[in-house]
């Protein structure tokens, strides 16, 4: 069992055994915030990362700035409370039913509570819904190895380092506020922090992703950058002053529904959306409509911005004026990203035969940097010439296996995968070791894997298209398509019984002490 799947055992089994009053000030907030707490349900797209954290560590208080025109702001109670009626009331009529809704809903520990939105909103962190959706409902019955192919593997490190504080330094319990999450929990950050408060312990925080941002700039006719720190801190004012105390947590996912499900980033549903009416993007659209037809004598009469000295940093750009064509998804204009740096490597499939079949060597990654403490096959930075690729090749092969035969090593192809910021071109070679004795001892950090080990190990997407082309250049084989899973066709493995949803890991029938839960997640 890896030390993830030890820290997050052992932090379940705490927190599914009886509470201790550790920590009065805890408790007391906590059945204040539970009576509140009537309908507790999670997110439902792409996160900020926690590998930022550090740099969402602000300060959660934000001003809404004097200097800022009304245009852009709810001015009014009857406003804020029309705006989150509608919003409400859809969510209740079109929220999607999703693992991590169903489970914060009907659990009432709120440390068990807490620990099923936290999984959650990690793992959506920059990853879709339909992809994390098998995830998490795995994800307590085989924490092992499940997180390779996730993506963002620095996630998964940041919610094994808060495991273990809330278990060794906690006493099990979870910080009850989104201060407190944000303070004491390594890896959370400014919006992790509020859902997890919000959703799970009913405090009345706002939150920003990037559906919650869309929405708001939509709403709010804002057509500056939202990443802009003018921008950032006037949006988390806007969702702080509109979250719904009497049912903070369903506000925010139903903030995040909207922009995930109704106003999307290119092709927004507006006929469906609940907060139409108050929506300045769509009043601009038809202010827009009415002079581009001049149907009407002089300017109609539409709201507009009008700030009280000089350029308003909330609207759009100078730079970029108004486009016809896009009409509402004019809001917001983000700025240009950067393409990925491009990046080359060389990797070698070193197999030789086993008792058990063939076995391939794998290495494990530095503890930091990208796809930090996961397994691949033994690489090397490019080389110019072919044969400096195939030296160094050859030497790295050898730092972990002792002496091999030059003479074997082949060129098979390249893959290339993007990652967040890198496109990385591997070369790939093959190496099988035939009428040798089989190496039985590698050094620390590298291990032998039969090719049935090799599908459940803890290694990156990249490895697994590595290993594709490995196996179609092999007789017997058959080569997948780029879009095929890991294994191919003719050699898918059974899925093992382990892979059961989420609910019936929580079940009663489930012994709730560490050993049990334990062997539940081998």
């Amino acid at each position: 069992m890896t030390p993830l799947v030890s820290r997050l055992s052992r932090l379940w089994a705490i927190m599914r055994k009886p509470q201790a009053a550790v920590g009065s000030g805890h408790r007391k907030q906590a059945a204040s915030q539970e009576g509140r707490q009537k309908h507790a349900k999670n997110n439902s797209q792409a996160k900020p990362s926690a590998c930022d954290a550090g740099l969402a560590r602000q300060p959660e208080e934000v001003v809404l700035q004097a200097s800022v025109s009304s245009y852009h702001l709810f001015r009014d109670v009857a406003e804020v409370t029309a705006f989150r009626g509608s919003l409400l009331s859809w969510y209740d009529q079109e929220k999607r039913d999703l693992p991590w809704r169903r489970r914060a809903e009907d659990e009432m520990d709120l440390d068990r509570r807490a620990y099923a939105v936290w999984v959650s909103e990690v793992m959506l962190q920059q990853t879709q819904v339909a992809t994390v959706i098998n995830y998490y409902t795995r994800w307590m019955q085989e924490v092992n190895q499940l997180w390779a192919g996730l993506g963002y593997y620095c996630r998964g490190r940041r919610l094994q380092e808060g495991a273990r504080k809330v278990v060794e330094e906690l006493g099990g319990h979870m910080p009850r506020t989104a201060e407190t999450l944000q303070q004491l929990l390594p890896g959370v950050g400014r919006y992790t922090a509020g859902a997890i408060a919000s959703i799970a312990f009913g405090q009345a925080t706002g939150v920003v992703d990037g559906n919650v941002a869309r929405v708001l700039c939509r709403v709010r006719a804002i057509g500056a950058d939202p990443s802009s720190t003018v921008v950032s801190q006037q949006l988390w004012g806007l969702a702080q002053q509109l979250v719904d105390p009497a049912r903070p947590g369903d506000f925010n996912q139903a903030a995040m529904e909207l922009g995930a499900t109704v106003c999307t980033p290119q092709r927004p549903l507006c006929s469906q959306c609940p907060v139409e009416s108050l929506c300045r993007a769509r009043q601009r659209v038809e202010r827009e409509q009415l002079l581009a037809s001049r149907s009407l004598s002089g300017s109609p009469d539409v709201e507009e911005c009008a700030p009280n000295t000089g350029q308003c940093h909330l609207c759009l750009p100078s730079s970029e004026p108004w486009d016809q064509t896009l009409g509402v998804v004019n809001f917001p204009r983000k700025a240009s990203r950067k393409p990925p740096r491009e990046e080359s490597s060389a990797t070698c499939v070193l197999e030789q035969p086993g008792a058990l079949g063939a076995q391939i060597l794998l290495v494990q990654r530095p503890n930091s940097g990208l796809l930090a403490g996961l397994w691949e096959f033994p690489s090397v930075t490019w080389e110019p010439s072919e044969q400096l690729q195939r030296k160094a090749l050859l030497q790295e092969l050898q730092r972990w296996a002792g002496p091999l035969p030059a003479t074997h090593l082949r060129h098979l192809g390249e893959v290339v995968h993007t990652f967040s910021h890198i496109k990385l071109t591997y070369q790939v070679y093959g190496l099988a070791l035939e009428g040798q004795t089989p190496v039985t001892t590698v050094p620390p950090g590298a291990r032998w894997l039969t090719q049935e080990e090799f599908h459940t190990a803890a290694v990156s997407t990249a490895m697994k298209k590595v290993f594709r082309v490995y196996q179609g250049q092999q007789p017997g084989t058959c080569m997948g398509s780029k879009r095929s899973q890991v294994s191919s066709p003719c050699s898918r493995k059974k899925p093992r019984m382990g892979q059961q949803v989420l609910d019936n890991f929580f079940r009663s029938h489930i012994s709730t002490d560490a050993h049990s839960l334990n062997s539940a997640a081998q």
